[in-house]
């Protein structure tokens, strides 16, 4: 019965690489028995009705050989030969029903490009909405958009729950065609396709904008007491798996106070451990926030969870929190004395501690957060029992640098303090003793800084690879990591971060390296959520975590010999990303490890030449701003850019220090590019403008030393009372029939020697010898020759007087 008849994905729907794939056998289901559909004749265009019919946008792939495991029940169809528009498999031409010659190793399956995606975040759990029309991937409408929506799709990809959504985006082109439904989820549906949808009224969806949403692992915080939530006790958070118990390693006041803001309850007075702890619970989370307070929600915040071992038992973060009718804050006093006290507790926890420009929150600048403004610190004795009590406020271990002169860049703002005299003991940098606040002598080229011992950096270690080789990390020194499970996702975390592209295999058959260096952890499993390997649980910290030969090597897909990365890394630095094409988009920059985006103050189209022809991309065509990509994430680490439009590469344009700005990401700046490659406006050629220039100069220049040389070789026969005939210019075209000078005695190495043109009888000489005009001067008695110095032709020839002369009055020019 043909109303009865359904088709079924069977069993997988993944995700990998950030790209959306639904690895699926199919079954028909007629009546109430399954069955599968043979191979025979299986190509895209079937697999395309399958991918349609079942929602999930495009086939990738139209797999064969039971690539999913055999099936059960009849196979129902052979031999389909589908055009690739229908809406359903069985209206596609093939056998009869239950007419095949197959067996269950000929089962068939697709591999569909999914119905939803979130695009440009930086991975597969945030971004813009797009949805596949089966076409392409078009932009969500933002129309009646809600959290049950985001909820859905955030499921959908396994991405957790929705954190946050943003409306209304600009569309990457006027003209881009935005999805004509509106979705009305209602949060429970196991796919965006099976939510209600209603079409936009009157077409309004095409003009309207798109909408970004944000997945999180973390969705709800909570403070538990006596089973209750309130404004102190246990603090908890929601995951995936369900409600979680914070460990109190490395919890700080900073962090308590985001939680103490987004949950409305003031601001935070203590951090007891264990004070709320309610046994049976289940294992205490072992992710680590690293807050500077700053912060509007607690994922917000830098966490890390590689190398984090268990929880002790009972060791669980507390906050007891000030209630906002209770809170009053005293305006904070600038003092000429040592940084005291304040005179009341809530004046401490008002001031916040961070680095910045380190590439981690255990390194870089030291700012201060004190009356409203960050600022920093200057380096006049500054030692590292400064520095120890710096690492160890913010969580970060101890120091193993106390930098100077601006190590991590300048920064912008008050400088704070100076001249500290720490301990080593103190709880707080500001109770060391001091000149008191904003009292100091320095600029900020004396900005202090420090590299803690829980500073983490990441690098692949290869003689001639870019992207390739043993993976290590910094910890405290430089170490390997073992391979063990290392799945494609932790992969794909790791080529990410280091800029290698989207995914990476393991290389197992490469030799042992020599020499002995830490291993220094293994067990890493990364998460779809995690953007970098340091949020990836796995185990803890060890010396000898694995053996030698488990140190992973890793090859991404962006790999290339360090030659070819030399000669093109400007450009490998440059991205742009959120656009329709690989010459449109958001233009993000990789520094100091990470990728980040470039505020729109003062861009314009000179700047986005510069990024257009450094990408290859042609000339720029548009330089939007405002986000018109979708806002970006991570530093924003160029402001007030200001290129002439000729420079060979964005960092050769005038900026502020990097990752100095004043901007949100509500402001990146993007490109527009023609698309196609230009050589002339990076290589100028012979007709352009430059070049055209320069070939007038050089000629009228040439053209001036011509004239004064012949002015000056007149002068010299007049003073020797030469007095000749001047050699028509037509007699060139006779036939030589003279001697040759030898004129490299006389110096001339390069000039072109011409033999005695024959003179035309009508000027009453004869054959190649001249006699000068009565009373003249000298006349010549040898057979004359001539030299040519290209363009100027002298006649020269031996006087009576025994001696050499140039004739210069039978010498000329030509064009020759």
């Amino acid at each position: 019965v043909p109303h009865l008849r359904q088709l079924v994905l069977k069993c997988i729907s993944t995700w990998w690489m950030g790209a959306a794939a639904v690895q699926a056998e199919w079954r028909s289901f007629t009546s109430i028995f399954g069955g599968t559909v043979c191979q025979n004749d299986w190509d895209l265009n079937d697999a395309h009705v399958v991918c349609r019919q079942m929602g999930c946008g495009m086939a990738l792939d139209a797999t064969h050989f039971i690539q999913f495991g055999e099936g059960s029940g009849p196979i129902w169809l052979e031999k389909l030969k589908c055009t690739g528009e229908e809406d359903q498999i069985w209206k596609c031409p093939s056998h009869a029903w239950g007419q095949h010659y197959c067996t269950r190793q000929l089962d068939t399956g697709v591999i569909c490009s999914g119905f939803v995606r979130l695009d440009g975040g930086g991975g597969p759990c945030s971004g813009r909405v797009e949805v596949n029309s089966g076409g392409g991937w078009t932009p969500g409408p933002y129309g009646n958009f809600t959290l049950s929506t985001a909820q859905v799709i955030c499921a959908e990809l396994g991405c957790g729950k929705a954190a946050s959504f943003l409306l209304n985006l600009p569309l990457i082109e006027a003209s881009e065609q935005v999805w004509t439904e509106e979705f009305q989820c209602k949060g429970w549906e196991p796919e965006l396709w099976f939510c209600p949808r209603v079409p936009c009224p009157e077409g309004s969806c095409q003009h309207r904008g798109a909408v970004q949403v944000v997945c999180s692992e973390y969705t709800e915080v909570r403070l538990m007491k006596n089973g209750s939530s309130q404004c102190e006790g246990q603090v908890e958070m929601k995951t995936s798996g369900g409600w979680r118990t914070l460990c109190a390693s490395h919890w700080n006041m900073a962090s308590a106070n985001v939680v103490c803001r987004q949950l409305g309850c003031g601001v935070a007075i203590s951090t007891p451990k264990g004070e709320y702890f309610v046994e049976g619970g289940d294992e205490i989370w072992r992710d680590r926030f690293h807050c500077s307070g700053s912060e509007s929600f607690l994922w917000n915040c830098p966490v890390s969870a590689l190398g984090v071992p268990a929880c002790a038992h009972g060791n669980t973060a507390s906050v007891q929190a000030l209630q906002p009718q209770t809170a009053t804050l005293p305006t904070a006093q600038v003092s000429k004395a040592p940084a005291p006290e304040p005179p009341h507790p809530l004046c401490t926890y008002s001031r916040q501690l961070r680095l910045v420009d380190g590439g981690s929150h255990c390194a870089g600048r030291v700012e201060i957060l004190q009356q409203g403004s960050w600022g920093s610190i200057c380096d006049d004795s500054w030692d590292l029992s400064d520095a120890h009590v710096v690492c160890r406020q913010l969580g970060c271990g101890v120091a193993l640098e106390a930098t100077v002169s601006a190590h991590f860049g300048e920064g912008s703002g008050p400088i704070w303090l100076d001249e500290l005299n720490c301990t080593g003991e103190e709880a707080h940098v500001w109770q060391c003793p001091s000149q008191g606040w904003g009292q100091h002598d320095c600029r900020h080229k004396e900005d202090a800084g420090v590299i803690c011992s829980e500073f983490l950096a990441l690098r692949l270690v290869s003689e001639d690879q870019e992207c390739a080789g043993w993976l290590e990390v910094f910890y405290n020194t430089w170490g390997s990591v073992c391979h063990s499970p290392m799945e494609a996702v932790t992969l794909s975390v790791i080529c990410r971060q280091l800029g290698c592209g989207d995914n990476g295999t393991l290389n197992t058959s490469v030799p042992l390296r020599e020499g002995s260096i830490p291993r220094w952890v293994d067990g890493i499993q990364c998460r779809k959520m995690d953007t970098s390997l340091w949020q990836c649980p796995s185990d803890p910290w060890k010396q000898r975590s694995c053996s030698a030969k488990e140190e992973a090597y890793i090859m991404c897909s962006r790999n290339r010999p360090k030659s070819y990365a030399a000669a093109f890394s400007d450009k490998e630095k440059l991205r742009l990303r959120g656009g329709d094409s690989e010459c449109s988009g958001r233009v993000e920059v990789w520094h100091e490890g990470t990728w980040g985006t470039v505020c729109d103050d003062s861009w314009s189209l000179a700047e986005a030449e510069v990024v257009c022809q450094q990408l290859g991309c042609g000339s720029a065509l548009e330089a939007p701003g405002k986000a018109a990509f979708g806002p970006g994430n991570g530093s924003i680490w160029l402001d007030e850019v200001q290129c002439r439009g000729r420079e060979p590469s964005l960092w050769a344009c005038a900026a502020a220090p990097w990752g100095q700005s004043d901007c949100k990401h509500e402001e990146d700046a993007g490109v527009r590019c023609s698309g196609t490659s230009s050589t002339s406006a990076t290589v100028p050629g012979i007709f352009s403008l430059p070049g055209i220039l320069c070939m007038v100069l050089g000629t009228l220049l040439f053209l001036v030393l011509i004239i004064l040389g012949i002015q000056l070789l007149r002068w010299r026969a007049q003073r020797q009372g030469g007095n000749y005939l001047a050699l028509p210019p037509y007699s060139l075209l006779s036939e030589p029939r003279g001697q040759h000078a030898v004129a490299t005695s006389n110096g001339y190495d390069d000039v072109e020697e011409l033999p005695v043109p024959e003179i035309p009888s009508s000027f009453g000489m004869k054959e190649n010898r001249f006699f000068p005009e009565e009373g003249s001067g000298t006349r010549c008695s040898q057979t004359g020759k001539w030299i040519a110095i290209s363009p100027v032709v002298l006649h020269y020839c031996r006087g009576e007087d025994g001696f050499g002369h140039f004739n210069y009055q039978f010498s000329f020019t030509t064009r020759i």
